[in-house]
C-alpha cells in the first residue's frame, strides 16, 4: 500500500482546515509502536476513502503547535475534520471496526 501523505504545522491550514473533502488526521510518532501497529488499518482506510475522505498523517514531534492546537496528548490519535472543524476523535490503538464505528457516522456517502 502507498505510504500517507504527511501535513505539517505549516501546511495544515490549507491541507486540513480548508479542504473541500473531510480529513481524517493521524497524529503520530517515529518512536510510537503502537502507531506503527495502526499503519496498516490507517492504509486501508485510505484507499476504501479514495475520492470521498483525505488521509493525513501528521508527526507530533515536529508539529508541536497543531498537536498542542487539537490538545493531542497520546498518540496514535486519529481526528476528523469536517469543514475545517475537529468533529471526532479516536485515541490509542483501535482495531478497524471501532474506528468505523465512531468516523464512518459523520462522513459523507457514496
Amino acid at each position: 500500500m502507498a505510504p500517507i501523505p504527511s501535513t505539517s504545522d505549516s501546511t495544515f491550514d490549507t491541507d486540513v482546515l480548508r479542504s473541500d473533502l473531510p480529513v481524517v488526521v493521524d497524529f503520530s510518532a517515529e518512536w510510537c509502536h503502537p502507531c506503527k501497529q495502526l499503519e496498516p488499518i490507517v492504509e486501508e482506510l485510505a484507499l476504501e476513502w479514495q475520492g470521498r475522505v483525505r488521509v493525513l498523517k501528521l508527526d507530533i514531534d515536529q508539529n508541536v503547535a497543531t498537536t498542542m492546537k487539537y490538545g493531542v496528548m497520546g498518540v496514535p490519535t486519529l481526528i476528523l475534520f469536517i469543514a475545517g472543524e475537529a468533529m471526532e476523535r479516536v485515541s490509542g490503538f483501535q482495531p478497524k471496526r471501532k474506528i468505523l464505528d465512531k468516523l464512518a457516522p459523520s462522513l459523507p456517502t457514496t
